[in-house]
């Protein structure tokens, strides 16, 4: 015990002797402020070169009063009415049908799948690919969560989502 009790004397006297005294502070020299006229004079020389370029060069011509809403000014001439385009006949009111399910077989290890769609009227329609449903469509494609109905007279295509 007297042996750590020395080496915690050594080390705090060896610690005290290796900080310095302090020492009085000397004069500190500040830098002389630069003269205010100067930049007194280049800032006036800026704002006269803003205040320039801030002048329109050109006066602005008076064309419109700004405190009248309509004006009775020159009248210009009516232009000929462009003739109308033919009535576009209405799309077709679309297919009252519904996917409501797909059910999928598999027949030689590949899979064979049915769409069940909902017609109007509640009738329900069990269709593989290149089957035809009334009235106008034929099943082009089945896949897991869509159908693909090809229109047999416009032949546009309708895709039936599960919701």
């Amino acid at each position: 015990m007297v042996l750590g009790v020395s080496g915690g004397a050594l080390a705090v006297w060896l610690a005290a002797a290796a900080t310095t005294a302090p020492r009085p502070a000397g004069p500190v020299a500040l830098p002389r402020p630069s003269s205010p006229d100067l930049h007194g004079d280049e800032l006036n020389a800026e704002i006269a070169r803003l205040h320039e370029r801030l002048r329109p060069t050109v006066a602005p011509m008076q064309s419109r009063d700004l405190f009248r809403y309509s004006g009775t000014g020159a009248t210009s001439l009516a232009q000929p009415a462009l003739a109308m385009p033919a009535a576009v006949a209405a799309p077709p009111p679309a297919p009252a049908l519904k996917l409501i399910g797909i059910a999928e077989d598999v027949v030689n290890e590949s899979p064979v799948r049915t769409a069940m769609l909902s017609a109007a009227g509640g009738e329900l329609v069990f269709a593989k690919e290149g089957d035809t449903v009334p009235p106008q469509f034929r099943v082009t494609r089945v896949s897991p969560e869509v159908v693909e109905l090809t229109d047999t007279v416009t032949g546009s295509v309708l895709r039936l989502a599960l919701r």
